[in-house]
């Protein structure tokens, strides 16, 4: 039997060895690739599930909303179980739960039942994406381990940009039931090729926190779901219980994590330098990346007045940007210190950023592609080293709670950018692009600051250089 069909339980303190190293990280990616083109294929999907089952577009987007909310809460608590039990065993049962729960969507028969089935959908791609970074840490040497992240932010990239194309050509042959059907042979492909090639790693057999997980469900979805209707018109009294029931069960879940050994809100790495500033550098970068996300596609269609093909296609240069220079910061950042390229891929960005404030009124194709692919570049720069910084800096046992970290960081500054966009949208006269990009751009200044700030902590010795940076 070739050596490549053998499940092999030997845990490998640096890396699988070849070919296994690449068949286990084609399974990763695959199942990353799944899980962002489930969540953007959505969006194109929702006006045509919504008339198709008879409901108003409110109560259609809680296809999506579910989907979102049962990612956020269920990071952190899977990767825990990760680490108490082994990531191998988390990373494919989430596998399978995405493939059961997408069939499940498929022959939904009302809109009640496919919401349901998109909140399982929704627990199948957290285990998913909460420790896919520990995963990779355990596949490849940690000299490796910039250019798989950098293949990582490539994969979400370009997905990313790929969802709405896929969604539509799908559309336009057949039914929205296929957008759900396609995931099951990808999901039976990935867990066979996953079963035999992804890493063993030691578990801690650590019990598993149920009171803890509560607390976070109320935390991070008390928070997320309050963001999110923030610059709405929801009622301020239900925005304020929300922010109210996330700030008291946010308070109960860092008392009792601050008695644990290996809590399951990371308070522990966050007192690591390096960490912490990964971390607080993530918010800000992700807060500028989702106020230009959500404001750019109005900005065109509303005020330029472009279709809805040209708004897409003009929003396509920023993760194509992104896709090409994120593994190429990846690789640097494996030869070179990663410290650097943070801080330049954050100025980048916000130059970029800023320099969409200059393409003048009338629109201009060539303004704006160059602005955007100059985002892309500068968010492709930071990405990938910045990942790999934050998950080196972690113990190697504990890269289940960075990943998790890492992901609801990620998570929590798109629903800050998206909230800041929302309130400038809705309470300004107009759609003052400039101020609304400027503040976009001061996001990706400050996490440029941080970035340059750990670099200066660094080089005069105030905090120590953990291995690998």
């Amino acid at each position: 039997m070739p050596r490549v069909l053998r499940v092999s339980p030997k845990i490998y303190p640096d890396g699988l060895p070849a070919p296994r190293s690449f068949f286990a990280a084609a399974a990763v990616l695959l199942t990353i690739m799944m899980a962002v083109l489930d969540g953007t294929i959505m969006n194109v999907a929702l006006p045509i599930i919504a008339q198709d089952q008879g409901v108003s577009p409110a109560h259609a987007i809680w296809v999506v909303t579910a989907y979102q909310l049962a990612i956020v809460v269920a990071l952190l608590p899977l990767s825990a179980l990760g680490e108490a039990i082994g990531f191998r065993k988390v990373y494919l049962s989430g596998i399978v739960i995405f493939g059961v729960a997408s069939a499940l969507c498929a022959v939904a028969p009302n809109i009640e039942f496919l919401t349901a089935a998109r909140v399982l959908q929704g627990l199948g791609g957290a285990a998913l994406m909460s420790i896919n970074g520990a995963v990779m840490r355990h596949i490849f040497p940690q000299a490796k381990l910039g250019r798989a992240i950098g293949w990582i932010a490539m994969t979400v990239s370009v997905s990313a940009a790929g969802g709405p194309t896929i969604a539509s050509a799908i559309l336009a042959v057949s039914s929205w039931h296929w957008l759900f059907l396609i995931n099951v042979p990808i999901s039976v492909l990935a867990v066979i090729v996953g079963y035999f090639a992804l890493p063993f790693n030691a578990p801690t057999r650590t019990r598993f926190d149920f009171i803890s997980a509560f607390l976070n469900v109320l935390t991070f979805g008390g928070l997320i779901a309050a963001l999110g209707n923030v610059g709405t018109e929801s009622n301020p009294v239900l925005i304020a219980s929300q922010f109210g029931v996330a700030i008291v069960a946010g308070i109960a879940l860092v008392r009792r994590q601050l008695s644990k050994d290996r809590p399951m809100l990371p308070l522990d790495l966050l007192k690591l330098p390096i960490f912490s500033c990964s971390i607080g550098s993530s918010i800000f970068g992700f807060c500028g990346q989702m106020i230009a996300f959500v404001t750019l596609p109005f900005y065109f269609h509303d005020v330029l007045g472009y279709s809805a093909t040209t708004t897409g296609l003009l929003m396509t240069p920023w993760p194509l940007a992104t896709a090409i220079a994120a593994p190429v910061a990846g690789r640097l950042a494996d030869k070179y210190s990663p410290i650097r390229l943070t801080g330049l891929g954050m100025a980048v960005f916000a130059i970029g950023l800023y320099g969409a404030t200059f393409v003048p009124a009338e629109g201009s194709y060539i303004g704006i592609i160059a602005a955007l692919a100059v985002c892309g570049i500068g968010f492709g720069l930071f990405q990938a080293p910045n990942n790999r910084l934050l998950l080196t800096s972690a113990p190697r046992d504990r890269s289940g709670g960075a990943s998790g970290l890492l992901s609801t960081a990620r998570l929590t500054g798109q629903s800050i950018g998206a909230a800041l966009a929302a309130i400038m949208i809705g309470t300004g006269s107009g759609f003052e692009l400039d101020t609304i990009m400027i503040v976009a751009s001061g996001a990706a200044i400050i996490s440029a600051l941080i970035c340059e700030g750990r670099r200066h902590a660094l080089r005069s010795g105030l905090i120590a250089s953990p291995a690998g940076v």
